[in-house]
């Protein structure tokens, strides 16, 4: 390496090119911004989601139903569900919202409602945030009890 071969690393120069400075530099005039229109004027900025005059896509798409804000979603488990785990000896006398969070039946910030799909053969204390009428039935038809928490 000589002083002569020295030259700047790739991509740590950029040459700018010099708008409006004469006819004569290729890029007077206009300065490259072409004529007329928006563009072409100072203090210009496109709108976010500006396609040219085009019916934006925000527009285009139609708009559908409704997302109630307040809405309360519950976490479903059936009694199939919990016999099963009866069955597999993951939970013996109580069933809880904890619990079953611990078992990954649920999340542990989610509300447990217990629906009445299946059949229940054991005797459970079950707590949860909501019961079918299907399901208390069938928790006390087993001898056991369906606590509301």
């Amino acid at each position: 390496m000589n002083l002569h071969n020295l030259q700047p690393a790739n991509g740590s120069t950029r040459t700018k090119k010099r708008l409006g400075r004469g006819e004569g530099s290729g890029s007077g005039g206009t300065a490259s911004r072409g004529h007329k229109g928006a563009k072409s004027r100072s203090g210009y900025s496109r709108k976010k989601g500006f396609e040219g005059g085009q019916m934006p896509l925000q527009r285009r798409v139609p708009k559908f139903g409704f997302k109630n804000p307040n809405r309360v979603e519950y976490k479903a488990i059936n009694l199939d569900d919990l016999q099963r785990m009866i069955d597999d000896n993951r939970i013996t006398d109580k069933v809880s919202p904890e619990i079953l969070n611990e078992l990954g039946a649920c999340g542990k910030s989610d509300l447990v409602k217990v629906l009445g799909r299946g059949e229940l053969k054991a005797a459970l204390e079950v707590t949860a945030n909501k019961f079918s009428k299907s399901a208390i039935e069938a928790i006390e038809k087993a001898g056991g009890k369906a606590i509301t928490a």
